[in-house]
């Protein structure tokens, strides 16, 4: 009982306009043997509503917001929930869209477990549409120029993390897609390690059902890695 403790992991599912793909990754995780789903519906239009609805049967705990307030909000929402819920659980993170399988799921959260440090879940690049290939490629290359550390996939959706940093995950600041790469800049700024898992990601139609908006969202993601940048020379300047 005490190991199983030890290896006690949630998954945590943030949705916005939820479809079938929702509904295939939970029963695939049940499948498996998953622990505790947590699903977080982001305000939603009631055409999602039968989709969560059917989450909820299938034994999920499904939370609401009532308008959208963005992916790093409904995050939040689902580690306090997990934290108070489910004491001493792991939480890995995935997307509701279909691109993550339960087998990744359960790696990375073996990674979580055997290092007891944040995971990411790596994608193949190659096998990324175009338009997310060369955006993630220069958010990498920006990433490790700002921080000196080499991160493979700073927008990966599939993240693991030790139960002891949920408080820590609600504290950094950010509601929408920002709040990961505030994540990974925080971590860095802190020297906390970051360990990594390579994952075969599925894209459906050309991952036509991703709610990230190539415009205000990039601006959001780019923005904290400006920021991060000038406050790094402001220190060196102090010193």
């Amino acid at each position: 009982m005490g190991d199983e403790r030890r290896h006690a992991t949630a998954v945590l599912l943030p949705a916005y306009q939820a479809g079938p793909h929702l509904l295939a990754i939970i029963d695939e995780l049940r499948a498996a043997g998953s622990g505790p789903i947590v699903v977080v519906d982001d305000g939603s239009d009631p055409a999602s509503g039968p989709v969560f609805d059917g989450a909820a049967e299938r034994g999920c705990t499904v939370l609401r917001h009532p308008v959208n307030r963005g992916k790093g909000a409904a995050l939040k929402t689902g580690f306090r929930h997990i934290a108070e819920a489910f004491p001493g659980h792991a939480v890995v993170c995935a997307d509701a869209d279909g691109q993550h399988s339960a087998g990744e799921v359960r790696r990375v959260a073996a990674k979580v477990h055997e290092t007891g440090r944040m995971t990411l879940g790596v994608r193949a690049f190659q096998r990324m549409p175009l338009r997310s290939k060369v955006g993630n490629t220069l958010t990498c290359l920006l990433f490790q120029a700002v921080t000196g550390r080499l991160v493979r996939d700073t927008q990966t959706g599939l993240r693991g993390y030790p139960a002891p940093m949920l408080g820590w995950l609600v504290s950094v600041p950010g509601e929408r897609f920002e709040y990961e790469m505030n994540l990974l800049l925080e971590a860095a700024r802190l020297g906390n390690p970051i360990e990594e898992v390579t994952i075969a990601t599925t894209y459906l139609d050309g991952n036509a059902s991703s709610h990230f908006d190539v415009v205000a969202d990039a601006t959001r993601i780019y923005w904290p890695l400006l920021r991060f940048a000038a406050s790094s020379r402001r220190a060196v300047r102090v010193r």
